[in-house]
C-alpha cells in the first residue's frame, strides 16, 4: 500500500512528492532518535525477564515519550531555521510527527518479536497501514490538497498505537509498571549508547536530502528519492524485517545460552544474504532504466544512473546491518557507536565536497561512499573476531561471479539482452536456492534451542 500510494503521488506531482519525501525522512530521523537506540535494550531486558513484561514496556514507552517531545521541538525549529515555503514546512510537520510517534507503539512490537509473536505484530501493521495508505490512495484520487494528504501518516501511526495500547492494558500487572517508575532512569541508563547510535545512523542515512533540498530543490529531492525508495526499500526488508524482527532476538539468546549454534547461524546468515545480494544489485543495475521508466513514467531520468551506483549499497547494507546486529549480542555495541560516529562524520564530510557543485552526483556518491566506510569497518571487525564469512563461503561467491559474467558476455554475443541476463543471474540463484535451505535450518534450530 505505501509502495502504491508513493508511486501514484510521484506520478501525479513531482513537486509534492519530493516534499513529502523529505518530510517522510524528518519522521524518520525522529521516530529513530525515540525509539531504536532503546529497543535493542527493552529485546535484551525482555529476553532476560529482569521485571514483568508490561511493566518494561511502560517504562521503555514513557522514556520514548520525552525522547519524542524533545525532537519535535527540534523539528520545528529546524523547520523555522531554514525557512521552507508554506506547504513543505506543513509536509514536514504533519508527516514528521506522524513517523516521530511510530517509536511508541514499536515498544509493543518489540515485545511481539521477543515472544516469538510476528503473527500479532504483522496483524496490526497490516490493519494500520490500510487505514493510513488507503486514506492516502482515497485523497490522491480525490484531488485532495496536500496539506491534507499529509495526514496519512498519522492516521496510520495513531492505528498502531491503539491497537498495542488496546493489548497491552488488557495485561495484568500494568499498574506495577507505573509504580515501578523511579527504575526509569536505570533503563534510560542502559540505552544511551543505543540512543546515541541511533541517532548517528539515522543522520548519516538521511543528511544527505537536506543538503540536497537546498541545493537543488524538490525536484532534485523527487529524482533521488525515486531510485533509493527502491534500493532502500529492498535494505529495509531484510535488515528490518529479518535481521532485526527475527534474527537479532535469535542472536540475543544464543549468545547467552549456545555459542556454538550462534555461530552456525551466524555463518549461514551470512552465506545466505551475501548470495542473495548479488542477482538483486544485478536485476536493479542492468535493468534501471525499464524499471525506472516502467515504475514512475518519464519524468524521471536522473534517477536511472543514480540507481546504478546506489546498488552497491544493497550488498553493503545486507552484510553490515548483519555484522552490527552480531556485534550488538556479543556486546560490543559502545564500539558500534564509535563507529558510526565516524560514519556521521565522514558523510558530513562528503556532502560538503560533493553535493554543492553536483547536487545529485554528489548525493549518491556520498551515501555509497558512507555506507562503504561504515561497511569496512564492522564487517572488518565481526570478520576478524567472530569469523562470519568462511573461506569456502568466499571461494563459492567469487566462482559464482565469475561465471556469472562469462555467460553474460557469452549471453549478449550469442543471443538477445534478456537471455544473457538470465544466463548471468543462473550460477547466484543457485546459490541462494542451495544456502537457503541451510539457512532455514540453521533458524529453526536456533529458534528451537534458544
Amino acid at each position: 500500500l505505501q509502495t502504491a500510494f508513493l508511486i501514484t503521488l510521484a506520478r501525479l506531482s513531482t513537486e509534492t512528492y519530493g516534499q513529502f519525501m523529505l518530510a517522510i525522512s524528518v519522521g524518520h530521523i525522529l521516530r529513530q532518535i525515540a525509539e531504536f537506540g532503546l529497543n535493542q535494550h527493552l529485546a535484551t531486558l525482555l529476553a532476560r525477564r529482569v521485571d514483568y513484561p508490561t511493566s518494561i514496556l511502560l517504562q521503555v514507552t514513557v522514556l520514548k515519550g520525552g525522547l519524542l517531545a524533545l525532537s519535535v521541538l527540534g523539528m520545528l525549529g529546524f523547520v523555522w531555521w531554514q525557512g521552507y515555503a508554506p506547504d513543505l514546512a506543513w509536509a514536514v510537520i504533519i508527516i514528521g510527527t506522524g513517523g516521530g510517534l511510530e517509536a511508541l507503539a514499536s515498544s509493543f512490537f518489540v515485545g511481539c518479536q521477543v515472544m516469538g509473536r510476528q503473527d500479532v505484530e504483522s496483524r496490526l501493521r497490516g490493519l494500520a497501514a490500510t487505514l493510513g495508505f488507503g486514506y492516502g490512495l482515497a485523497g490522491l484520487a480525490l484531488g485532495m490538497p496536500a496539506v491534507a494528504l499529509a495526514f496519512f501518516k498519522l492516521i496510520e501511526t495513531l492505528g498502531c498505537i491503539a491497537g498495542g495500547a488496546r493489548a497491552l492494558l488488557t495485561r495484568a500487572r500494568l499498574r506495577q509498571g507505573l509504580k515501578r517508575m523511579r527504575f526509569l532512569w536505570s533503563t534510560w541508563g542502559g540505552g544511551v549508547t543505543f540512543t546515541l547510535m541511533a541517532v548517528a545512523t539515522i543522520f548519516y542515512n538521511k543528511i544527505n536530502m537536506f543538503f540536497l533540498q537546498k541545493y537543488a530543490g524538490s525536484a532534485g529531492v523527487a529524482q533521488y528519492s525515486v531510485t533509493w525508495e527502491l534500493v532502500d526499500g529492498i535494505c529495509t526488508t531484510v535488515s528490518s524485517m529479518l535481521l532485526g524482527r527475527v534474527m537479532f532476538p535469535l542472536f540475543v539468546k544464543l549468545y547467552a545460552d549456545n555459542r556454538e549454534e550462534f555461530l552456525r547461524l551466524m555463518q549461514a546468515s551470512s552465506r545466505w544474504l551475501l548470495a542473495t545480494a548479488f542477482p538483486v544489485m544485478f536485476v536493479l543495475f542492468i535493468e534501471s532504466d525499464r524499471i525506472i521508466g516502467l515504475i514512475y513514467g518519464p519524468k524521471y531520468t536522473e534517477s536511472i544512473w543514480m540507481q546504478q551506483y546506489l546498488v552497491a549499497t544493497v550488498l553493503l547494507a545486507f552484510i553490515h546491518n548483519l555484522a552490527a546486529i552480531l556485534m550488538i549480542s556479543v556486546h560490543r555495541e559502545r564500539l558500534l557507536l564509535y563507529i558510526y560516529i565516524a560514519g556521521l562524520a565522514f558523510n558530513l564530510a562528503c556532502c560538503g565536497l560533493l553535493i554543492p557543485s553536483r547536487p545529485l552526483w554528489g548525493t549518491v556518491m556520498a551515501i555509497v561512499l558512507t555506507k562503504a566506510f561504515v561497511a569496512v569497518l564492522t564487517v572488518s571487525w565481526a570478520q576478524i573476531r567472530l569469523r562470519m564469512i568462511s573461506g569456502a563461503t568466499a571461494l563459492w561467491l567469487t566462482g559464482a561471479l565469475a561465471a556469472g559474467v562469462g555467460l553474460y558476455f557469452a549471453g549478449q554475443a550469442l543471443l538477445f539482452r534478456e537471455a544473457a541476463e538470465v544466463l548471468a543471474l543462473a550460477p547466484s540463484v543457485y546459490l541462494v536456492w542451495r544456502w537457503r535451505g541451510e539457512f532455514l535450518a540453521r533458524k529453526m534450530a536456533a529458534r528451537g534451542r534458544g
